[in-house]
């Protein structure tokens, strides 16, 4: 970088007009510096050492070209001070958060870190009590930046050497990834940078910023296009090497079924201190993979209040991995889709737990994102001791299994009679889902592809089973409205529109046959 600094004042000498060319982390010494180093007795620290010996050079050689211009490296103590006391917002009457003045502490230099020992893994994984030192190392954001400052002695002729008169030209940073930051930028074309000072006189001082690096040879900038193809493809090929070649794929006739999920959160309920314990149960004809895990247990969370309800963000995440298979072709019955239990507890002082809720949910049968709720109930006793002991001595009606929520699999029966099971409704479960699924057929244009698709529709007809009585009800609903809208219509309208008004009867009635069949025999087995 070129520097030029000129007073244009009333005051203006000859002495006044200065330009330096200054390379990367060169040091140039100001009059300050020049008279401190040349003490030995002043120089401290090996850098004090160092530049008393640089001074003895210049004075041998005549003495520093430098007058007004001069720098700071990154190994100066200005360096320090010019990162501890720079402001964040351009208010005066700022005042540095807790955060702005840790990281005002913290220097941002190449830090050679040690490398930690891999004879075992970490006991601890929370630390409780952490230190300054902690802190400064872990909380902050400490990107390694060197800095160096070109700077300008702004003071009266003759009293040159006074900190107060030190004014800053340039600051020049580079980080860890080579990218470089020039404040101000290079001098373009609206003119010289301009500095007034505080003063009697004044005076007014301008400078430019010229770029003065050599230009890149045509036969340099080719070689070094070459380098960074060269490191482009070398890194291709590892991250292909990661990858592999060979894309995973399904066996033929199965459907690949891949759920990474989050289980949000849980409100409404009476007690605090929540967790859930929730699992995965694959119907007949689906597998997962002998390592994969199919239930798990949250963090104890403590509620927070949320308008009404009591609410416990727990964000805990899972993955979840199946694969279905059509075995026959000809087999009529409905495939069964995954369904997710879960249970929810709270836990007292005295690490006594209590039921607080059980639930259920079929995963979605479309892939994509879904976000779901959960209702969830508790089984209760009749009279006022059960909950009283709940309340004192923690403890509640549980399920010996959990699949009773729904239709257990291992019922064989007809029907299901809950008569006499008092239930009470607690809260809900919020369920974040991502679901993917894989198979050959969704690449091929065969019968079997035909085949497959057949299967997903029979899928997702399931999942939407348990919605037929709703739809239903939403039918009687309508057909209650229209009978409301016909009474009220004129009889001689009425009379013209008999014919496609029992057209529409017949067609509702044999729409009710067809639907009530398999909804009737889940409610009997419901």
């Amino acid at each position: 970088a070129s520097s030029r600094a000129t007073a244009a004042s009333s005051g203006y000498r000859p002495d006044d007009e200065e330009e330096a060319v200054i390379g990367w982390q060169e040091k140039l010494f100001s009059q300050f510096e020049y008279d401190l180093y040349q003490n030995k007795a002043a120089c401290q620290s090996p850098l004090d050492r160092q530049y008393h010996q640089e001074i003895l050079k210049l004075e041998k050689a005549g003495g520093r070209k430098n007058l007004r211009i001069f720098t700071y490296t990154d190994y100066d103590r200005y360096t320090n001070l010019e990162e501890h006391w720079q402001t964040v917002t351009s208010s005066v009457q700022e005042v540095p958060t807790y955060l702005a003045e840790r990281m005002a502490n913290v220097r941002r230099r190449r830090q050679d870190r040690r490398p930690m020992d891999g004879g075992g893994l970490k006991m601890r994984l929370i630390t409780w009590e952490p230190s300054e030192e902690f802190i400064k190392n872990n909380h902050v954001i400490n990107t390694p930046v060197q800095t160096m400052y070109i700077m300008g002695d702004l003071g009266p002729y003759g009293k040159l050497g006074r900190r107060e008169h030190e004014y800053v030209l340039c600051t020049i940073k580079v980080d860890s990834n080579g990218v470089i930051t020039i404040k101000p930028d290079i001098t373009g074309s609206k003119g010289p940078y301009r500095i007034e000072m505080d003063g009697e006189k004044r005076e007014l001082w301008k400078y430019t910023i010229v770029n003065a690096s050599v230009a890149v040879q045509p036969e340099e900038q080719e070689r070094e296009q070459h380098m960074y193809n060269d490191l482009y493809i070398r890194h291709k090929e590892y991250l292909n090497s990661l990858v592999g070649s060979d894309f995973e794929m399904p066996a033929p006739g199965t459907l690949r079924l891949l759920v990474n999920g989050e289980l949000v959160s849980a409100q409404g309920y009476e007690f605090d201190n929540l967790y859930i314990h929730f699992f995965l149960e694959l119907p007949k004809r689906w597998l997962s993979p002998a390592f994969q895990q199919l239930s798990g247990v949250t963090q104890t969370c403590t509620t927070k209040t949320e308008g009404k309800d009591s609410v416990a963000y727990f964000c805990y995440p899972f993955t979840f991995e199946a694969f279905f298979t059509q075995e026959d072709e000809s087999e009529d019955s409905l495939p069964q889709w995954p369904v997710l239990y879960f249970e929810v507890l709270s836990l007292d002082f005295w690490q006594r737990y209590r039921v607080e809720g059980y639930g259920s949910l079929i995963l979605p049968a479309t892939p994509g994102r879904h976000v779901l709720t959960a209702p969830t109930w508790r089984p209760i006793e009749l009279g006022t001791c059960s909950e009283l002991r709940r309340f004192f001595i923690g403890g509640s009606p549980e399920l010996e299994d959990i699949t009773y929520v729904r239709v257990p699999g291992t019922f064989q029966g007809d029907r299901l009679s809950r008569f006499g099971f008092r239930t009470e409704t607690t809260g809900s479960v919020t369920f974040n889902f991502y679901l993917i699924q894989q198979s050959r057929a969704f690449m091929e244009s065969s019968a079997y592809r035909k085949r497959m698709q057949s299967v997903l529709d029979r899928l997702g007809g399931f999942s939407q089973q348990s919605s037929i009585h709703n739809v239903l009800e939403a039918f009687q609903r309508a057909r209650r409205r229209m009978q409301l809208a016909r009474e009220s219509l004129p009889q001689d309208l009425i009379n013209t529109t008999a014919a496609s008004t029992s057209a529409v009867s017949s067609i509702h009635q044999s729409t009710t046959c067809a639907c009530s069949i398999p909804g009737a025999a889940s409610e009997e087995e419901n």
